[in-house]
């Protein structure tokens, strides 16, 4: 076994590029550490994400913070900004997402359980605090990342990257199956 070279990855990304039926896009709803802001933005960048809605006291994705972290991914990505969650769910809903929280919540289903084969804006919250009732009231379903270790949450990046391959993994689910290497 040897890793691929470049033209090799660039065709095994290709094969999955093509089986990619759904945009995916994220709300950040005060995510205010710009490490996280620029983690989320290179998952992003590597999973397809088609917008990255800002909302409230996220740092900004332009921070030098949040590049440094996103390692040049920024330019992959486009973003609006939004003072208000009510603005942002908004605008995901008239740009044809569904919009889906991530929490912790009482009436929260498992991300796997919830059928995110559509077009899905995945909402993340803040890293202590989480999403604010007003986010959760606005959401069309809300799903959770299950543990089963001592830890009871995950960080927000990391969140944000299971969320995201789940959303991807469900389309490919139902894809024909990828022709082998060209």
């Amino acid at each position: 076994m040897r890793q691929l070279g470049g033209t090799e990855l660039k065709r095994l990304h290709r094969s999955w590029r093509r089986k990619d039926s759904f945009r995916l896009s994220l709300l950040l709803e005060d995510v205010q550490s710009p490490f996280n802001v620029g983690s989320i933005m290179r998952t992003a960048a590597a999973l397809s994400v088609s917008e990255l809605y800002v909302v409230g006291r996220t740092a900004a994705p332009s921070s030098p913070k949040a590049q440094k972290t996103a390692l040049g991914t920024g330019r992959y990505l486009s973003w609006s900004t939004h003072e208000e969650v009510t603005t942002a769910v908004g605008a995901a809903r008239a740009d044809g997402y569904l919009v889906v929280g991530l929490e912790l919540a009482d009436e929260a289903e498992p991300l796997a359980a919830l059928d995110l084969r559509r077009d899905v804006c995945i909402v993340l919250g803040n890293e202590d605090r989480g999403l604010s009732a007003t986010c959760l009231s606005l959401c069309d379903a809300v799903g959770y990342v299950p543990q089963t270790g001592r830890v009871g949450s995950l960080n927000v990046a990391a969140a944000a990257a299971v969320a995201c391959y789940e959303v991807r993994r469900q389309a490919w689910a139902d894809a024909p199956a990828a022709p082998d290497a060209e």
